[in-house]
């Protein structure tokens, strides 16, 4: 409607507004411009709003208490406290209490009963001192307030003052949906409203969110996202009904209690303007009304035959009059909420199920193949409780495709109790009824049943159940593409990438250990040629000493794959002892194409870069997957079914999560694997690189402050991911210095002085050996008290002499000991061990998976119920796990088989379940040729 299009367009400047605060010194020249002309009632009259506003400032510093105190006594504290930053910011605040759509009343009583400690995201100004940035709000708690980091639940309370505000309280609903402590929630809404990274999050923040997980963090981000969408609905709609001059007190209320869009759909939906308009509508425009609510209040008076208006359609005859009121009083049954809360009780008691069926239309015209897929769900039923995620998927996608008609089941016994409860109790005359009256409260009460509240029900449980399964998709496949992303690295090899084909070829790529791209080619292994283009292949891996082959999975792989293992067991390629191994190819050929690609290897084909991807793709799995699309990587299920905005945020956000904590070099790292780091976007990994085009290698973290668009808050995201190899730093370093050195002796003084200057920078720049490791910026200084403790140097990083030093000290005062010594918290000191006693170049994937290599084949037909092979797991779902077993067609384990007795112990798991990637032993229970499936037991994991 208009109206919410109008409401966008209010809510742009907000968005604005929000961040300012990283631009100091203009926001407040800009204040006190818009504080100046006001007068003093005009001050008066924002008191409290920029009260409420206002906390932030004291946030860092002053105890929880004492903020309650400010809140409820804001006139006192007025004048004492902080007079300037009431007097410097009413303009914005008021604007938004406008905006929020509640009388002043309400605004007022909110102030007074809800000691609300928010961090609001209009920020306050603080004078330059306070205005540190490397180190935000909560981490001053940290080290002043509590240093051992456990009272951090005082982060500033459990009440947030939201934009928006609603009946509920979103810390409250937010830790109920996610299950979550509420302090947890308060201090996590904080911390996304400082625009804060979840891998940032995840890793230096972990005392302020009890240790959560990325997964866990991104879940309640989303919940988060979702409540504020129903308040900004709701008070967008509150606008909407007060212009029209239709809301009520009763209403507003209802309103401001709905949670989810669905109550909102249903609570606003008698009072949206429909176009033709419903039959209790038009019953009302012929003056019925009166009639219907005389039957319920006062019965005795009513004469029905006095509406009758012959030549009036709708009013011709007392049928007719009879049908009218029928018609209004169902629709005021069906929109009263005491009548929806009881049935929806009922329902939860009862048996509802939801049933498919073959559709009729599908079965006489229908793709033979299609409707065998659904061959499950032809005659399907299954209680809504119990019903599994993926069946709601394959159902819906059945009744989108035509092919299955679905539907939900709600027994007679419901009716029939609801009816009787609304005839007796709910909505029982006030005084004695004539049966023929009687017969038409009790057809209204079956009609606004059957017309009205079944398909209300009907659509809610369908869309809660289609949801919650698209969630859960949407998080497996994260799950997913974190193993897939997370494959340990194939290093110091070189490798032969092959991308099979028939007519056109199999494509090859020879790649060095450092990925550069030594030759390229195309041989035809399936036209009769097979045998002549061995000797090449040959040629090729002894002159390259290449004894890798990874050949991708699409068409022909698996003649490519015997054509190989034939050769490799007759021994073709001695002295070479050559392996192989399958990998994905999903998003090889779209990323070949692709603007990036073409910059990357102009001068290939686009065919051989396929070649030349799959490669990579074992060399260093993550640099190469983050070209790609995530959702091209094919890990999924039913993502195409699922909500695209939350599928690609997901994704996005596991990707950005996978390459921070993996971390890069940020002196030989690609642009496109920049971008991913958090904090960074496409244009600031642009300026990273141009800078080190024009300057030359980085020498330290500090340096990135001087790249155009990095500000202290992009800094802060993103420093502690990014690495600095020592060696290489001190060998450009020291070749600086002799440069600089020679040129001294050239000039006279002054004579070069311009060049001087340009090179001092540099040379002036010391490298930090902490910046090769994981600790953050902010950490540093007590990186180095506690350095200075153990007696260490900052240039043992990663020796066996400083794990020594390490333990000795930590045995001795034991972990907390240690960090109330320093003044920091447990979780940081962790950290900065870990940073000080990782050995040099430590990668975080070595934990993970290898690919699978291989000399030999298996062939579908050979597999007999029993065998027991090993496999690597393709893909994970709710129903059961995929496995690649080498015969060409993956095999399912059904996840009634996957014990937790059968998972190993070595690994943490975060959830019973496998990951794309693991190595498994299994054994086969069931194949089925014509069908092309292998069931399979999970034996355990290797």
């Amino acid at each position: 409607t208009s109206e919410s299009e109008e409401e966008e367009e209010e809510w742009e400047p907000k968005s604005k507004i929000a961040r300012r605060p990283r631009l100091p010194k203009k926001t407040e020249a800009k204040t006190e411009k818009a504080a100046a002309p006001r007068s003093t009632v005009a001050r008066k009259m924002v008191k409290k709003v920029a009260i409420k506003e206002e906390i932030d400032v004291s946030l860092p510093i002053a105890p929880v208490e004492d903020n309650k105190m400010q809140l409820l006594k804001p006139k006192e504290e007025d004048a004492g406290t902080k007079p300037k930053s009431l007097n410097r910011k009413p303009e914005v605040p008021k604007k938004r209490e406008i905006n929020s759509f509640q009388g002043k009343t309400q605004n007022s009583s909110m102030s007074d009963e809800k000691p609300s400690t928010s961090v609001p995201v209009v920020k306050q100004e603080k004078c330059e001192e306070e205005l540190a940035f490397d180190e935000p709000p909560s981490k001053k708690i940290k080290l002043n307030v509590c240093p051992e980091g456990k009272p951090v639940k005082n982060l500033g309370g459990n009440k947030i003052k939201e934009e928006f505000e609603m009946n509920w309280d979103i810390v409250q609903a937010l830790s109920e949906i996610t299950n979550v402590e509420p302090w947890v929630c308060a201090n996590l809404i904080r911390l996304f409203q400082e625009e804060n990274t979840i891998p940032f999050i995840a890793r230096y923040r972990k005392e302020l969110i009890n240790n959560l997980e990325a997964d866990a963090l991104r879940e309640v981000q989303q919940t988060l996202e979702e409540l504020r969408t129903v308040a900004k609905k709701t008070h967008t709609m509150i606008q909407k009904l007060k212009k029209e001059g239709k809301l009520s007190s009763c209403l507003l209320k209802g309103l401001l209690n709905c949670r989810t869009l669905e109550e909102l759909d249903h609570v606003s939906a008698p009072y949206k303007t429909g176009n033709k308009g419903t039959k209790a509508q038009r019953a009302k425009q012929l003056g019925l009304e009166p009639a219907a609510l005389s039957l319920l209040q006062n019965p005795v008076e009513l004469n029905l035959f006095s509406y009758i208006r012959p030549n009036t359609k709708g009013l011709a005859n007392i049928q007719e009059v009879e049908a009218g009121v029928q018609h209004i009083l169902a629709d005021i049954f069906a929109k009263d909420k005491d009548t929806l809360d009881f049935i929806r009780k009922l329902c939860q008691q009862r048996y509802i199920s939801i049933q498919s069926t073959l559709a009729k239309v599908s079965s006489k015209n229908g793709n033979e193949k299609d409707i065998d897929k659904f061959q499950l769900y032809h005659e399907f039923s299954c209680n809504i409780k119990n019903i599994q995620h993926h069946q709601i998927l394959a159902i819906n996608r059945g009744e989108n495709l035509k092919i299955l008609t679905v539907k939900v089941n709600i027994p007679d016994g419901v009716k029939n109790e609801f009816c009787w409860w609304c005839v007796n109790e709910r909505w029982r005359p006030k005084q004695f009824l004539k049966p023929e009256f009687m017969r038409i409260l009790r057809s209204s009460v079956e009609d606004a049943y059957k017309r009205l509240i079944y398909p209300l029900l009907c659509r809610e449980f369908r869309s809660k159940l289609t949801s919650d399964a698209e969630k859960e998709s949407v998080m497996m496949f994260g799950r997913n593409l974190r193993q897939l992303l997370l494959t340990s690295p194939v290093r110091g090899r070189t490798l032969m990438g092959v991308d099979p084909g028939y007519k056109h070829g199999c494509k090859l790529a020879i790649i060095s250990p450092t990925s550069q791209i030594l030759h390229t080619d195309v041989v035809y292994l399936h036209s009769g040629q097979g045998f002549r283009e061995a000797e090449k292949i040959k040629r090729l891996l002894l002159q390259f000493n290449c004894s890798t082959v990874v050949i991708g999975n699409g068409t022909a792989c698996r003649e490519t794959e015997a054509y190989f293992a034939d050769l490799i067991m007759k021994k073709y390629f001695a002295p070479l002892d050559v392996v192989y191994c399958i990998v994905s190819e999903a998003g090889a050929s779209i990323y070949s194409v692709s603007p990036e690609a073409c910059k990357e290897m102009p001068d290939l084909d686009p065919n051989l870069r396929s070649a030349v991807s799959i490669a990579r793709r074992v060399q260093d799995p993550l640099a190469e997957l983050v070209k790609i699309e995530p959702k091209h990587i094919g890990v999924g299920m039913y993502q195409h079914d699922v909500s695209q905005t939350l599928l690609k945020a997901t994704l996005d956000s596991v990707v950005e999560e996978c390459v921070s904590f993996v971390g890069v070099d940020i002196n030989i790292c690609s642009e496109i694997l920049l971008r991913h780091i958090a904090g960074l976007n496409t244009n600031r990994a642009k300026n990273i690189i141009e800078w080190r085009e024009k300057n030359g290698p980085f020498i330290n973290r500090e340096q990135l402050k001087e790249v155009k668009g990095l500000g202290p808050k992009t800094f802060q995201q993103c420093a502690g991911f990014i690495r600095f190899n020592q060696e290489y730093i001190k060998t450009f370093c020291s070749s600086k210095k002799n440069e600089l050195g020679s040129r001294a002796l050239l000039t006279k003084a002054g004579a070069l002085g311009k060049k001087k200057s340009k090179l001092t920078p540099c040379a002036l720049q010391q490298p930090n050996p902490l910046d090769q490791t994981c600790i953050h910026p902010e950490s540093y200084n007590i990186a180095m008290r506690f350095l200075s403790l153990i007696g260490g140097n900052a240039n043992d990083i990663g020796k066996a002499d400083m794990q020594q030093k390490v333990n000795a000290v930590v045995q001795k005062e034991g972990l907390e000991g240690t960090a109330k010594r320093l003044n920091t918290t447990v979780h940081t000191l962790q950290l900065i061990i870990d940073g000080l006693t990782q050995p040099e170049g430590y990668d975080i994937r070595t934990d993970f998976d290898k690919p699978d290599f291989k000399r030999s084949i298996v062939c579908f037909e050979d597999l007999s119920v029993g065998a027991v092979l090993t496999g690597k797991v393709e893909n994970a779902t709710p129903f059961g796990v995929f496995v690649d077993i080498g015969v060409g067609k993956s095999g399912l384990i059904p996840v009634r088989n996957i014990t937790e007795a059968k998972l190993s112990k070595v690994k943490k798991r975060r959830s019973l379940g496998l990951g794309p990637g693991e190595r498994v032993e299994v054994k086969v229970l069931n194949v089925d040729i014509p069908r092309l499936r292998i069931t399979l037991d999970l034996i355990r994991v290797l």
